[in-house]
């Protein structure tokens, strides 16, 4: 009897341990485990499995699977302002004991009082000003320590997390799962091209080389014996809507067969990219949860969709539904 009763805890255990490896193998399978199963999950991982399979009549070689991404809105959030204009509201605040002129000049004044709607509507010609003070005439490591400094302390106004934790969990499984299968992935931003590059390695696994983003221009000077680049305060490339394609032209030199976006700013990008011959998949993240993020599309001051959303059956783009799609948005905190 006592035989037995071993015999017996023995086959339980044995099976307890067989079903949890099972479960954990299953987990292990599953390179998107954030993402709901459904029809968009499908897409994604069908796409990925016909132009990875060699004898495929879909079979795109590694050196031509491109990935580009936008990074406002679509790997980190974009709300309530771009992450980069609260860095550059927050470094005017900074610079303003030394230009006591700002009290009177806009936009800084709009941005010294709070008054953002102001400082928006100043136009582009406004957001020039910003730059010309907070981004250009400094070394592009001067630039960059600025950044970084700023992204070690700031706290998103909502959830009070740093912004390199604003990022998107799901996203980041797509990235990994994109690399393992041999694709590149790239980022193509509405956003600096050098703020973005502060972060973006640690982040998303993506490197500086593969960061392209609106620009200043810049030159080669020589300060006390040691070369440097020098951020000048005139735009090299805006690249948003239409100067999208042109930065991956410039930037990368092919088409990308795989492209994400999430408001119309990202229209010309995905439409240019799914245009291309052979197998093309294009994204858009549409921001339908108000309860683990924000609700936002046509009328939003920040990453409107419009155009997009509607011509995205015609178009053959798959839509994610950020609230259906996802089992969760952010990461764990490391706070």
């Amino acid at each position: 009897m006592h035989m037995r009763y071993r015999i017996q805890s023995w086959l339980a255990v044995s099976l307890l341990f067989i079903c949890l490896a099972a479960t954990s193998l299953a987990q292990a399978a599953d390179p998107l485990p954030s993402w709901n199963d459904g029809p968009t999950k499908d897409a994604i991982t069908g796409f990925v499995e016909k132009v990875t399979k060699k004898g495929s009549a879909d079979f795109v070689p590694e050196n031509q699977r491109i990935a580009a991404f936008d990074n406002d809105g679509t790997l980190w959030s974009e709300q309530p302002l771009y992450f980069q204009f609260i860095y550059g509201r927050d470094q005017v605040r900074k610079m303003a004991p030394k230009h006591p002129e700002w009290k009177t000049e806009e936009p800084f004044a709009s941005i010294l009082k709070g008054d953002t709607k102001k400082v928006l509507a100043s136009g582009e010609a406004g957001l020039m000003k910003v730059i010309a003070a907070t981004h250009a005439n400094m070394t592009a490591e001067e630039f960059r320590a600025n950044a970084a400094d700023w992204l070690k302390t700031a706290r998103h106004p909502k959830t009070k997390r740093p912004y390199t934790e604003m990022i998107y969990q799901p996203m980041l499984e797509l990235l990994d799962y994109l690399r393992a299968n041999g694709f590149k992935t790239f980022i193509v931003s509405g956003g600096g091209a050098d703020f973005i590059r502060v972060f973006a390695e640690q982040a998303y696994g993506i490197p500086p080389d593969q960061v392209v983003g609106t620009s200043l221009r810049a030159k080669y000077e020589v300060r006390d014996g040691k070369p440097v680049i020098v951020k000048q305060p005139e735009i090299n490339l805006v690249d948003d809507k239409e100067g999208k394609p042109v930065g991956i032209h410039q930037y990368i030199g092919q088409r990308p067969i795989f492209v994400a976006g999430n408001s119309d700013g990202d229209y010309q990008m995905l439409e240019w990219a799914t245009a291309g011959d052979g197998p093309r998949f294009g994204i858009i993240l549409h921001h339908t949860d108000g309860k683990r993020e924000w609700a936002y599309d046509r009328d939003s001051h920040i990453g409107q969709l419009n155009k997009g959303l509607d011509d995205a059956g015609k178009k053959g783009w798959t839509v994610i539904d950020m609230q259906k799609d996802w089992k969760t948005v952010f990461p764990p905190s490391k706070q």
